[in-house]
């Protein structure tokens, strides 16, 4: 009998150690969700002859080109302390331009780079100024457009750089407030965006001889995106939601700014994105968020190119990214919700589909949980939308859940990939988001209903939300954490200042904790929207009373869950003294073991960092599993 008892006890042994290998061997290392893309950022040359992308060297981004011709790959730059930047850009003459941000320094690097010997040519070295590229011209393939602040840190100027001498000529100063700059199919500005924080304006110039005139005029709750000129007449396409709820693509006239036609809305939502090719100057297609990712297409020939990708691609969403000059050549990525996404080179002579990579191979969809959209309605009988994601293969109750607002507040939350949300999600939470009022994408109405709602009915979407799960039995209601970054990180700290009852836990990432020096320490670039700020979240002076009844800072009695907190000191819109003092005394009324706080010396407000990152996440990993009582 004892011989069969232990006989027994062996087996059952051995079948648990099995059931637990097979659940522990669901368990997707954090790397594999965090690490650097192993290939990223595809370019074309316009020619069509070259591919670029970047790839890790010695925990760094670098440059690599590939010839189409006979497929080799050269290693293009090799860097071992700054990373190329994902916003590098070919020009006319095969010659790739990249930008390097020298964080220690807080220096940005201008470097061009010759294609054919792969020498490097730095064209700009800044010391805390911004820098972005306007434009390209054909015309003049050695010169590019550029925005800069280096005359005056509150004002972007335009100018013209010779990336093969140097040469910097200013071609636009800026007289105050110009936001933002709209050029012609050969590279001339006519279009501008005046903007007070307030009031918006559109200007316009037939040419470069004659003045801006004012041609359109709205406050700050109506926006007009120029697109591009139509190329007849003095005729612009536009997003635009003048005197409409819905945001709309439309064509107007520039010498009158009055609107001459929509081309195309839609009921439900905001259109958001449009496809414009500057070879044929054409409008290809408008995009929008209803739950998913739609779109319409404007033009036969990419709906085509978009038809016979679909099919050969079942199941993504697809995004052509670039194109060389000719239009035959399309690079092509593609993305869905359990897949960060792949890149494609696609030929529209030949038909031809060629993978050119994976940005991270190691993950497999099946493994991954689908994003499902959701809405309810907030206590005042407004309709909120979000997004649930599962854990895969578990029950749809009595989940732990991580509660993530976006942040913003004026942004939303989108479908598709995120790494964090299928990282929680395989550690067995629910992952809850939120596209509280205010958020873009669902009209004026909607975005409007969060104005200086800050600390009020946005907070109380997040928690209507919440009930919402508890109510329907999703939520395990002792085992909610609420977790977020820049608004979303002060959303995280309110729920649990004033909602003590709902939430075990908060971890914050670069988190707004202090809307007094928040507005008072804005970039002196941003200031044109502090009217803004003082419209949409509230006037420090007139509206002291709120801002000090929400703001963190003043409030740490109230805060008694465990905190995880992750600051990057490079950050520009961090006040890291006052952050300091803010934990201290959290240390002080709750102890060191309650609060755990990082921050890190050369590393602005997301990490970039790959050793960083993955000491963020382990540390958020051992940290929920501590508080939630949920073991992996």
């Amino acid at each position: 009998m004892l011989k069969h008892l232990k006989a027994f006890v062996c087996i059952y042994a051995l079948i648990a150690l099995c059931a637990c290998h097979q659940q522990r061997a669901g368990l997707i290392p954090i790397a594999d969700f965090f690490r650097t893309p192993e290939k990223s950022a595809f370019r074309i040359s316009p020619d069509g002859k070259y591919i670029s992308y970047l790839k890790p060297y010695k925990d760094r981004q670098n440059l690599f080109i590939k010839s189409l011709d006979d497929g080799q790959e050269r290693m293009a730059t090799s860097f071992a302390d700054y990373s190329v930047q994902n916003d590098y850009f070919w020009t006319y003459n095969n010659k790739i331009v990249f930008f390097q941000d020298v964080i220690d320094q807080d220096e940005l690097k201008m470097v061009t780079l010759d294609v054919s010997s792969l020498k490097m040519r730095n064209v700009l070295s800044e010391s805390r100024v911004r820098i972005s590229m306007v434009c390209l011209n054909k015309h003049e393939p050695d010169v590019v457009t550029i925005r800069m602040n280096k005359r005056d840190p509150a004002n972007f100027d335009i100018y013209r750089l010779n990336i093969t001498t140097g040469a910097l000529t200013p071609y636009l100063i800026n007289p105050g407030n110009i936001t933002q700059w709209y050029p012609d199919a050969d590279g001339k500005i006519r279009l501008v965006r005046e903007y007070d924080g307030v009031d918006e304006n559109i200007l316009f110039r037939p040419n470069d001889h004659l003045p801006f005139r004012r041609i359109i005029a709205n406050n700050f709750k109506t926006s007009v995106k120029p697109i591009a000129f139509t190329g007849e007449k003095n005729y612009f396409y536009a997003l635009s939601n003048d005197e409409r709820d819905k945001t709309a693509l439309v064509e107007i006239n520039a010498e009158t700014g009055k609107e001459e036609k929509i081309i195309f809305a839609i009921n439900n939502a905001d259109l958001q994105a449009t496809g414009y090719s500057k070879n044929k100057q054409r409008l290809e297609w408008a995009s929008w968020d209803a739950a998913t990712p739609q779109k319409h297409f404007l033009n036969e020939d990419i709906k085509g190119i978009n038809d016979k990708l679909t099919e050969s691609l079942k199941g993504n969403q697809i995004n052509i990214t670039d194109r060389d000059s000719a239009e035959n050549k399309f690079i092509v990525n593609t993305y869905t919700d359990r897949n960060p996404g792949s890149y494609y080179l696609y030929e529209s002579s030949t038909g031809k589909l060629t993978k050119l990579g994976d940005i991270n191979p190691k993950l497999k969809p099946e493994e991954l949980c689908a994003v499902q959209p959701i809405s309810f309605k907030a206590t005042d009988g407004m309709t909120i939308n979000g997004y649930l994601t599962f854990p895969l293969n578990e029950n749809k109750t009595n989940l732990p859940v991580v509660v993530m607002p976006h942040d913003g507040p004026f942004n939303h939350s989108a479908w598709g990939y995120n790494p964090e949300v299928q990282f929680l999600a395989n550690r067995g939470y629910a992952v809850f988001e939120v596209n509280y009022r205010g958020s873009t994408g669902f009209g004026k109405a909607f975005h409007s209903a969060g104005f200086k709602e800050v600390g009020g009915k946005i907070q109380q979407d997040i928690t209507d939300g919440v009930k919402w799960l508890i109510r329907n039995k999703t939520a395990n209601p002792k085992k909610i954490a609420i977790f977020g970054r820049g608004f979303g990180g002060f959303s995280a700290l309110y729920g649990v200042s004033f909602h003590p009852e709902l939430y075990n836990c908060a971890i914050v990432q670069h988190g707004l904790i202090n809307f007094f020096t928040y507005i008072k320490d804005a970039p002196p670039f941003q200031k044109p929207f502090v009217k803004m700020t003082y419209e949409m979240v509230g006037n420090p002076e007139t509206d002291a009373n709120r801002l000090r009844a929400i703001s963190p800072v003043f409030h740490t009695d109230k805060i008694r869950a465990p905190l995880l907190i992750f600051q990057g000191a490079k950050d520009p819109r961090a006040n890291i003294s006052e952050l300091d003092r803010f934990v201290r005394e959290l240390h002080r009324q709750n102890g060191k073991d309650m609060v755990k706080y990082f921050l890190k010396p050369n590393e602005r407000a997301n990490f970039r960092n790959e050793r960083n990152r993955l000491e963020m996440y382990t540390e958020i990993e051992k940290f929920l599993n501590n508080n939630m009582r949920v073991k992996p």
